[in-house]
């Protein structure tokens, strides 16, 4: 018996049809920190992001950071979990950049555009977005498990839900989202650039005609 959808992020738009829940939309936000804690938190981010912009994301580690920020490494792992928790808070600032843009900006990729012009403008601009940051997407999606039920990704299943019911898409609305999902995969997406040699716009070409398929009316 599949498993009913998680509680997913949606935005103040949300579609009454669409029966999805509220859930803060940011990767792993803590819990609300005392004053200094949050400084502390900011501190290491900062630290972090430095030596990933130095060594790359790839060769961070929990100890390199507790070193270059002089605590000990035991208050990197309290902050952050482990490494990929502190990879996916150095995506935060940039994920809520995205976030902001599709839920609050203007269209056609923000609200007051037609759901099907939205979808298209949704997958170019994920696209160019963690192609921008690919070195600290690539890191981070190494556990493939908790990308899958990061709020940042619900966020974006949520949204793309949404997009799909008021476009008038049949069949399996979770189901299709998804696989507009992996379509936009990181992963994928530095492999097809890199080793087959294809360019932002054709993926972005790849994408519109994709969703032109999905919500095609018959």
């Amino acid at each position: 018996m599949t498993e009913p959808l998680p509680h997913l992020p949606v935005s103040q738009e949300r579609d009454p049809l669409d029966g999805l829940m509220e859930l803060i939309p940011t990767p792993d936000e803590p819990p609300r920190l005392r004053a200094d804690a949050a400084r502390n938190r900011t501190r290491l981010l900062e630290v972090a992001s430095r030596l990933a912009g130095e060594c790359g994301a790839a060769n961070l580690t929990m100890e390199g950071v507790a070193t270059a920020a002089e605590v000990g490494k035991g208050t990197v792992f309290r902050r952050f979990g482990d490494r990929t928790g502190l990879l996916i808070a150095l995506l935060d600032h940039h994920e809520r950049e995205l976030q902001s843009a599709f839920l609050t900006g203007p269209p056609p990729l923000g609200p007051d555009a037609p759901p099907t012009e939205r979808l298209k403008a949704f997958g170019a601009a994920v696209v160019r977005h963690e192609h921008a940051h690919r070195d600290l997407y690539l890191a981070a999606r190494a556990e493939a498990s908790r990308h899958h039920t990061s709020p940042a990704t619900l966020l974006r299943l949520s949204h793309i839900c949404m997009l799909l019911r008021r476009a008038g898409a049949r069949g399996d609305i979770e189901l299709l989202a998804q696989t507009l999902l992996g379509y936009l995969d990181i992963t994928l997406v530095d492999h097809l650039m890199s080793r087959r040699g294809m360019t932002l716009e054709r993926l972005e070409a790849g994408w519109s005609d994709l969703v032109g398929r999905l919500v095609a009316v018959e």
